[in-house]
Order: C-alpha cells, then sequence, then structure tokens
C-alpha cells in the first residue's frame, strides 16, 4: 500500500515548504519531496546567499569611501574565497533552519524526483535509490525554474556562467560582460563592478531594469554610469567567441556590429519553469511558455493539483510564492474569505547599488489604463537621514488617481528603498487614499520621511524641496 497524506507538496522552494507548514498548522498529514536542498533556489542559489555576496561589496565600497566619513582605511581589498564562503555559509544556515521547520510540524520530507502517476498519486525516484510510491487527493506542485538559455549563447560553467556560476567564482574576472540588466543580472553586474570589475551590460529592451517606472530606470542608468559600468540598451548579443580563457562577444546595436572581449559572461535573460519529468501532459495539466497554467486560486484546472511559484509564472518573486502557498493551501481547507492573489499588491524589489523597489502601476501603465493620475517625487538629497548616511542618490515617487485619491503606484531608488518599499504595499493592500497617507506621521530622522514628502508632492503640499 502506498503511504497516504492529505496533502504532497513537490518541491521546498519559499513556495512549497511555506504551504507544507501551512498545511500542517490545518491539521493536515504533509509530505514534501524535494530533489536537491531543503529551500529550494531562493534559499540555497538565489535570493539569500546573493544578498550576501552584495553585502561584502557594499562593505567594500563603504571602506573605499572612509575619508568620507572623517575615517582612515587603508590597503582595501577582498578574498574571493572568504566572501564566497560566507554567502555559502549563509544558504547552509538557513537550509538546517528549514529542516528544523519540517520537523517542527511534523511534516515528512521526502528526497527524490517526483512525477504524477495517476489520480492522487506520485511516484518518487528516491535519491537513495529505488521507487516509492505516495498518495494525496491534494497535490501542489512548486518546482521552480531555472535559468533561461539561447541559442548559441549557452552557459557552459566556465567562461560563460548563469547565475549559480556567478555565485561560486573560482576566479574574479577583471572583465565581465552581463546579458540583461533585470533583477538578476543588475544584482551580479553592481556585486562584481563593487569589487573593481569592468563591467558591461547588454539589455535588449530601450532602458535598464525595464519592468520599472521609466523615471526610474534613467536615474539607475545614471547611477551605474557613474560607478563605471558601461550600459548598452537596444542591443544584443549575437554570438559568443569562446577562447582559451575570455570570451569575444558579438553585439548588435542599431544595426551594427561591435566585439567585446571579457574574461567571464553572465546569462540573466530569464527563467524558465521546470516542467519537464512531472508528467503533466498525462495528467492534463496545461503547459504555456514552460508555466502550469492556474486558476486565481493556483488550481490547474485538473482536480486535485495545484501549482505554485515561479513553475506558475509571473511576477517570479519568492515572496509571491509563499503567499501562493499560503492561499492555494487555505482555499484547499475550506477556509472563509480566502482572496486570490492580487498582483497588484506585490512589491518588486532589485538589491542593486543605488536599490531599486516598486509596488503597483508605474506612471505610463496607470495612464494606460485610463487614469488621470497625480504624480508626486521627493529626491534623497532633500532628505536630513539620506545626507547623513552620505546617501543623496535617490528618488520616491508615488502615482495617485486624481479622481478618487487611490494610490496606484509607488516607485523608488536610492538606499535602503526595498525596506520602506513594504508600507506602500501595506497602503496599496489597503487601498489607501492620498488622505490616508497624509495624516499617518513619519518619524524624524529616518529615510521614511521621503515616502511621506512624496505623497504630499503629488497635491503641491511637499514641506522640505
Amino acid at each position: 500500500m502506498a503511504e497516504a497524506y492529505d496533502l504532497v507538496v513537490v518541491g521546498s522552494g519559499p513556495g512549497g515548504y511555506v504551504a507544507a507548514i501551512r498545511a500542517s498548522q490545518l491539521g493536515m498529514k504533509t509530505a514534501i519531496v524535494e530533489r536537491e536542498k531543503l529551500g529550494g533556489i531562493c534559499l540555497n542559489w538565489g535570493c539569500i546567499p546573493t544578498k550576501a555576496l552584495l553585502r561584502s561589496a557594499e562593505v567594500h565600497t563603504l571602506f573605499s569611501h572612509a575619508g568620507d566619513f572623517g575615517l582612515s582605511a587603508s590597503d582595501i581589498g577582498f578574498d574571493l574565497a572568504k566572501v564566497v564562503k560566507r554567502s555559502r555559509d549563509v544558504a547552509g544556515r538557513l537550509n538546517m533552519g528549514v529542516k528544523s521547520l519540517m520537523k517542527k510540524h511534523k511534516i515528512t520530507v521526502i528526497e527524490g524526483d517526483a512525477r504524477l502517476a495517476g489520480k492522487g498519486q506520485l511516484s518518487i525516484a528516491l535519491s537513495k535509490g529505488g521507487e516509492s510510491t505516495i498518495q494525496a487527493p491534494h497535490i501542489i506542485l512548486a518546482t521552480g525554474a531555472r535559468a533561461r538559455e539561447l541559442p548559441g549563447l549557452e552557459a557552459d560553467g566556465k567562461l560563460v556562467w548563469t547565475y549559480r556560476h556567478a555565485m561560486v567564482p573560482e576566479v574574479f574576472p577583471k572583465r565581465l560582460l552581463v546579458i540583461g540588466s533585470g533583477a538578476i543580472g543588475i544584482e551580479f553586474a553592481s556585486f562584481y563592478r563593487q569589487l573593481g570589475a569592468e563591467v558591461t551590460v547588454v539589455e535588449v529592451m530601450d532602458r535598464v531594469v525595464p519592468v520599472e517606472d521609466a523615471e526610474i530606470s534613467t536615474l539607475a542608468r545614471k547611477a551605474f554610469e557613474k560607478q563605471g559600468m558601461k550600459i548598452i540598451t537596444g542591443a544584443a548579443v549575437k554570438a559568443l567567441d569562446r577562447k582559451a580563457n575570455s570570451v569575444v562577444a558579438t553585439i548588435e546595436a542599431d544595426g551594427k556590429a561591435s566585439q567585446l572581449e571579457v574574461d567571464r559572461v553572465i546569462l540573466a535573460v530569464g527563467i524558465v519553469g521546470n516542467v519537464e519529468g512531472l508528467g503533466l501532459e498525462e495528467a492534463g495539466v496545461k503547459v504555456e511558455k514552460t508555466h502550469v497554467v492556474i486558476d486565481t486560486y493556483c488550481r490547474t484546472g485538473v482536480e486535485g493539483i495545484y501549482a505554485i511559484g515561479d513553475l506558475a509564472g509571473p511576477p517570479w518573486l519568492a515572496h509571491k510564492a509563499s503567499h501562493e502557498g499560503v492561499l492555494c493551501v487555505e482555499k484547499i481547507a475550506g477556509i472563509d474569505g480566502v482572496h486570490p492573489l492580487d498582483t497588484t499588491i506585490i512589491p518588486g524589489c532589485t538589491y542593486c547599488s543605488p536599490q531599486i523597489a516598486s509596488v503597483g502601476l508605474t506612471e505610463a501603465a496607470a495612464k494606460a489604463a485610463g487614469h488621470e493620475v497625480k504624480v508626486g517625487r521627493f529626491p534623497a538629497f532633500a532628505n536630513g537621514k539620506a545626507i547623513a548616511l552620505g546617501e543623496t542618490e535617490g528618488l520616491v515617487k508615488t502615482v495617485f488617481d486624481a479622481k478618487t485619491g487611490e494610490l496606484l503606484g509607488a516607485h523608488m531608488i536610492g538606499a535602503e528603498v526595498t525596506e520602506m518599499i513594504q508600507g506602500f504595499a501595506v497602503a496599496r493592500t489597503l487601498e489607501t487614499t492620498e488622505a490616508d497617507l497624509m495624516r499617518a506621521v513619519f518619524p524624524h530622522p529616518t529615510l521614511s520621511e521621503m515616502m511621506g514628502e512624496s505623497v504630499l508632492d503629488a497635491y503641491g503640499r511637499a514641506l522640505n524641496v
């Protein structure tokens, strides 16, 4: 007889392990199947270890500006192996934390590759060898995604890297090409540039971080170029000629081709869902553009099969996956008042230098949706805390519906904006208007005061600029 559970989760990333915990909290007998490490890509090879790398680069940059703060520091350098080790240790610590959470909530962890094997059944090729079959009326697929590769530009792990290779370099590249300026690409560009590499970023769209508000993208480009990055937009890398220890890239822009020789290349052109080997087609689960198609409650259309996180499509964010995991399980449990996911209240964060964060509609998207808008802006150079920190590059921008006062979107660039954006995310969730935000009292001296001033500015009431 196959072992029976109330719910099984395939994949233990930030969506999968959170879904399993919530199921256990609701009294379900729960199992989770994982073929690699608990915590998934985010914890082991993405969100967390990259932030550890970026912190090392940030501290290195602060040391190099010690004189600006009345301090002295000389012979500033770095030990690449130790920087990487710290990042891996951080990931390892959190991996152990997820293991503890599974034990605490009495969730069965099965190591292996799972495949749908008929209604309510999973066949598992166990990591230790052999096969096992388990059954459950509810199966949540949370297998995540991996780096997209382009024909002729495939990663080899030595000269051409994906994010996984870029996170554990054995040598530091003096010259680096980053293909793609989304969150992954621009974060690695920041890390390597701050530690001294010559970095060139090629973006096929007409601006960097193209999902962000156009005004924020413009400020980001200026900041990156001021740091010494070379940015080429509206361009495509057509070929990579791999030498013994370098790569010659052919870059096409404005109909003209040019060559650039670098030590290493990072490919950051999006992701594809891990849909292979799951038995989706046989089960009747619909897949489009490598992602499982779901409804607003994460149901696939096949009874008892659900999908969450990166596997189920954009936005490709860990916190979106976690939220989906919880709402999916609560819907399964029949809890009243479960709200479908509204992607316009999900904040996005990019941990480059300077940081970028946003929630809701850009100014252009708001206008395209038919809104008459009021826009507020407040620059970091007018904020006392930013001046004290020596972090005066930045902007907080807010977009309101001119008729109703609804906060449609908020967009930030500057120091610690990835922490500040949650204030506007809560405001969006609560359907806050400009009047509500104007009544809020922002503590002084803080960077968050820029949020309040940006709201005031949208209505001609800014006090400090």
